[in-house]
């Protein structure tokens, strides 16, 4: 799963990108607050942290032009501002929880961990299903009737992803910027290649054809 960490705060922002690591979470870094919404509004994240006080645009504006635009990416705001106001502004500007600086790094994942099982991204023992294909969030790991299925890290990431989007038609560039994402040095046809990889992986056990292609567009998980 992809976290966006929007920070201004250098030593800050790199030990919450280092928690968060090292819960297995890639995680991607802004700055400020027009580096976070470019990134948050043309790359598909799990979550966005957020601070609210940061040079170029601040967080409560940040959040309120993403839910405009109709992003519903979960937000934690993370903030030094205590106030009862401050937290229901950012409440009511779109942010899903917010939490206090400084914090304590077990309630800061724990509250990561809820926005993900709240909004489907996580099961409630770091797992995710659909049909027989079961994923092991924490050891990275698919099977299907208790047998392995041998994946491979962007295979991995790849059914992950078509899992948390289960019965929805995603476009080659909606899964290439997830699985790959936008720096990557190699072309949305890789896409189809893993796909293929993918499909063989299943095939053993009957489920092939779970993963539909919507010709012209892209690739749908569906029984």
């Amino acid at each position: 799963m992809r976290i966006l960490v929007v920070e201004d705060d250098l030593p800050l922002r790199r030990i919450i990108s280092t928690i968060l690591k090292e819960e297995q979470y890639e995680v991607d870094q802004a700055e400020n607050g027009e580096d976070g919404y470019f990134m948050a509004s043309s790359t598909e994240y799990d979550l966005i942290t957020l601070d609210i006080m940061l040079p170029k645009m601040d967080g409560f504006t940040l959040i309120r032009q993403l839910r405009s635009e109709g992003f519903q990416t979960p937000t934690l705001f993370l903030s030094a501002k205590d106030r009862i106001e401050d937290r229901v502004k950012g409440l009511d500007f779109g942010a899903d929880d917010y939490i206090v600086k400084p914090f304590a790094t077990e309630e800061f994942l724990a509250r990561v961990r809820s926005l993900l099982r709240r909004t489907g991204k996580m099961g409630l023992e770091g797992k995710i299903a659909y049909g027989p294909i079961l994923l092991d969030t924490n050891q990275h790991e698919g099977f299907i009737q208790q047998e392995v299925l041998k994946l491979t890290i962007k295979e991995y990431e790849l059914l992950f992803y078509l899992i948390q989007n289960k019965e929805q038609i995603l476009t080659r560039d909606q899964i290439f910027q997830r699985v790959w994402g936008i720096e990557s040095e190699t072309t949305e046809a890789i896409v189809d290649l893993y796909i293929h990889y993918l499909r063989k992986k299943l095939a053993p056990f009957g489920y092939e054809p779970f993963i539909r292609t919507v010709r012209g567009v892209g690739y749908m998980l569906k029984e």
